[in-house]
């Protein structure tokens, strides 16, 4: 087993939604590698998965945004799924707890749909990005330059298109999460 993420806290925001697979994969992968992955959620105890347009498994909430500290995680990753980051772009503690990890200058990874709420945070002007194809736009009007290719990295900002994608999401992730330094 790898220890690149050796003692590092990732932080996992969703809503209901999310796609299921870019929350387990990548939590997974992280996890192999050595790091502790907390799902955070506005939802209090449970969130729902999906597989693209049908409902799937529930997992528990580890840490409840509202009790969240971006200050005790070292990186973010935001799975995608059409509603779970269109639900976290409207709540202003979802935005902030992102925009905290820009701030901070934290490292962030963001599949298919996640890079939607980076427009909110006004996280993508002058990056190279990428996503699924429908948030181009988007994101091109947020001042990014959008790219068609699997994984881009960008300043501390890894993104991807889509599950196909998620072996080269998650070895680009976790190469720019072990660069990280441990939070308190």
């Amino acid at each position: 087993m790898s220890q690149e993420l050796n003692n590092k806290k990732i932080a996992i925001l969703v809503a209901d939604g999310f796609e299921q697979v870019e929350l387990t994969k990548p939590k997974q992968a992280f996890e192999e590698a050595g790091a502790q992955a907390h799902i955070i959620s506005p939802n209090s105890d449970k969130v729902q998965g999906w597989n693209h347009f049908d409902k799937a498994d529930f997992f528990s909430v580890d840490v409840p945004l509202d009790n969240a500290n971006p200050a005790d995680y070292d990186a973010l990753l935001l799975p995608g799924g059409v509603a779970n980051p269109d639900q976290l772009r409207t709540q202003d503690k979802a935005v902030q707890f992102v925009k905290s990890f820009f701030d901070a200058d934290k490292p962030v990874a963001a599949i298919c749909h996640g890079p939607w709420i980076l427009v909110e945070v006004d996280a993508v002007k002058g990056r190279i990005v990428t996503s699924w194809p429908s948030l181009q736009t988007d994101l091109k009007n947020a001042g990014a330059s959008w790219v068609d290719r699997e994984v881009v990295e960008d300043n501390g900002l890894v993104t991807s298109r889509n599950p196909d994608d998620i072996p080269a999401f998650n070895a680009k992730a976790i190469e720019l999460f072990a660069k990280q330094t441990v939070a308190n």
